[in-house]
């Protein structure tokens, strides 16, 4: 399936099989791959929790992974392809791949979504200037988004490592952090305006998805993660779920929670 398949309506799956940015261990360039065989496995079907059934809805239209023939210039190639498929009218929903895509994401949909709010899960904040002289670096990818000056907003949750540098990043910018420690299930945040989520999947306790590559006890359950999911009543334009490392998965458990996840932000994307 390429873009000509899709139109304005639709919800674009695409997935993002890279890992070169990654600064402890890769492996979550084979993510794409090992959440769509979860997915469609056959162990579970493709309704969402509120009643959306995603295997009838003809909108949900998956493009299959970005090949990249070189690493050198995979991020402003995945920036060149969202706006592209964003051109269409469609909605993007991307798997990885390392959270290094998030950065050329959001720059895609800041362009074309003026005051962009961003919500973003995760065990760290990512918003190192640069990690091991990288600065496309997966630590990165929110202060390069930041930098852009076209995101009015963005609430990261589930923060745990926060250190000082990354600290003074956050006050840099105004970025707002509900630290894991601080964080309970009857806490919602709004939105006014376009909402971009970004999950990365070492949020959650290693203990319901060890498949990551840090690992960082004391994490959400991933019912947290999904109910905090169907709380958002927000124009929800995209999103990603990235950081899936089959190399530390057990028995498949946590491609099947990405599954999961996948399943329940498509019924959002689809909804609005």
């Amino acid at each position: 399936m390429g873009l000509h398949d899709i139109k304005q309506g639709d919800l674009a799956l695409l997935g993002l099989p890279i890992d070169h940015n990654s600064s402890f261990m890769t492996g979550p360039a084979m993510g794409p791959q090992r959440m769509r065989e979860a997915l469609h496995c056959g162990a579970a079907n493709l309704t969402s929790e509120n009643g959306h059934d995603l295997g009838n809805d003809i909108r949900l239209k998956d493009l299959g992974d970005l090949h990249f023939h070189d690493t050198s210039t995979a991020i402003p190639f995945i920036e060149k392809q969202a706006e592209e498929i964003m051109a269409t009218g469609a909605k993007l929903l991307s798997i990885g791949g390392d959270h290094s895509v998030s950065g050329p994401l959001i720059r895609a949909h800041s362009k074309r979504y003026p005051d962009l709010n961003i919500l973003h899960f995760d065990a760290h904040s990512d918003l190192y200037d640069e990690m091991q002289g990288n600065r496309d670096s997966h630590a990165c990818p929110f202060a390069r988004a930041m930098e852009t000056g076209r995101v009015k907003r963005l609430v990261q949750v589930g923060i745990r490592t926060l250190n000082k540098h990354q600290q003074e990043q956050a006050e840099k910018f105004g970025v707002e952090i509900i630290a894991m420690k601080d964080w309970h299930p009857d806490i919602s945040v709004e939105f006014d305006g376009p909402l971009y989520v970004s999950i990365d999947l070492d949020v959650l306790d290693p203990a319901f998805a060890p498949g990551v590559s840090h690992h960082e006890p004391g994490g959400m359950s991933v019912r947290d993660l999904i109910n905090a999911l169907h709380r958002l009543d927000a124009d929800l334009i995209g999103a990603d779920i990235v950081e899936l490392n089959p190399h530390r998965d057990l028995v498949g458990m946590t491609a099947m929670v990405a599954a999961k996840l996948t399943k329940e932000v498509s019924a959002k994307l689809l909804a609005e």
